[in-house]
This record gives structure tokens, C-alpha cells and sequence, in this order.
């Protein structure tokens, strides 16, 4: 697991190199994350490197915060590591986003009438054991969203190779409109 774990979080490193090694940096990103949550991403290079590329703002999971034009509540969700799942609210249209999470009662709260879930759906029907409770499947992801009466579904991070016809159909507990997440996959929330 230990591999995995860091795998999940080495995307933002990139991110942050890219925005140090250009010839005109841009500036500083904001970079919201639970306590000690960047300590692997910033271990991957020289102490030091990539302080100029963002601005970070530490929150507690459960806290409220105010991001732009954004309310963002926030909860935390079963995963190997700490995970925060957050809903974020403008303009009363409202995209909750789960992460890597198990199923569980926060994620349904959470995303109560939302007008988009966006949620994980590593696996379409059975998580395998030793990912029970830390991981979701498509099944289960359909089933919450079913039950917190959200208006759309996104499943994404649906492991390598996996169909996303057979994804959609596993979370067929929901009667409203499932997409699967793509590079090409653009919504207009109105």
C-alpha cells in the first residue's frame, strides 16, 4: 500500500515543478490541504524547491472555508490516509467532490442535494478486500448518490482498463444522468 499511497498525492509535484522551472513563474498557487497532507508531495524534491510555487492554507476536515466566489464545507472520509471531501457552493449551484474514500454516512451528507456529485469509483461492482472500506465501486457510489438525491453523477478514478459503459450500469441505483469522467468532459452547471 505504501506505493499507492504515495502515488496518490505525486500529481500536485509536477504541478508545483513546472511553475518553479519556468523562466517566468507565475504566482504562488493556493493549495488547500488537511495538516501534514503535503509532506510526501514536497519530499520528492530538495527541501525548499517548490516554496515559491504555492501558498498553503492548512483547514481541519469538518471546517467551513471561503475560496473566491466559493463556500466550501468539508468532512472528513475513510481512506488509508486523511482525506477531505468537500462541497463547494456558488451562485446555489452546489459540486461535491469525494476523493479516494470508502463508502460511508459522510459522503452522503456531504453531497445531500447537490447538483453534481463527483465521485470515486475505483472498482465497478466488488472492492477487493484488502481496499474495503478505503476505496469505492461504481455500485456503491450509485447507491449514495441515489440516497443524498443528487441532480448528477460523475464516477472517476475508475481503475486502468476499466470499461465506463460497465461502470455507468453498475451504478444504476441511480436514476439520473451518470457520466464517467474524461479529458473531454466539460458541464455547465445552470
Amino acid at each position: 500500500m505504501r506505493g499507492r499511497r504515495r502515488a496518490r498525492c505525486a500529481d500536485l509535484n509536477p504541478l508545483l515543478r513546472a511553475r518553479t522551472l519556468r523562466d517566468d513563474p507565475p504566482p504562488p498557487l493556493p493549495v488547500y490541504a488537511l495538516p501534514g497532507a503535503l509532506d510526501a508531495v514536497l519530499a520528492l524534491d530538495r527541501p525548499g524547491m517548490l516554496d515559491a510555487a504555492y501558498v498553503l492554507h492548512e483547514f481541519t476536515a469538518g471546517s467551513g472555508l471561503d475560496i473566491g466566489p466559493f463556500r466550501a464545507e468539508t468532512r472528513l472520509l475513510p481512506h488509508w490516509v486523511p482525506n477531505a471531501g468537500v462541497r463547494l457552493t456558488a451562485d446555489g449551484r452546489t459540486l461535491t467532490y469525494t476523493g479516494d474514500t470508502g463508502p460511508s454516512a459522510d459522503v452522503v451528507e456531504l453531497a445531500r442535494g447537490a447538483d453534481l456529485l463527483l465521485a470515486e469509483a475505483t472498482h465497478v461492482d466488488q472492492v477487493p478486500e484488502d481496499s474495503v472500506g478505503c476505496l469505492s465501486s461504481a455500485r456503491q457510489v450509485g447507491r449514495q448518490a441515489a440516497e443524498a438525491g443528487v441532480g448528477r453523477l460523475i464516477l472517476t478514478h475508475l481503475w486502468p482498463g476499466t470499461d465506463p459503459s460497465a461502470a455507468r450500469a453498475a451504478a444504476d441505483s441511480y436514476p439520473g444522468l451518470i457520466d464517467v469522467a474524461n479529458a473531454d468532459l466539460t458541464l455547465q452547471l445552470s
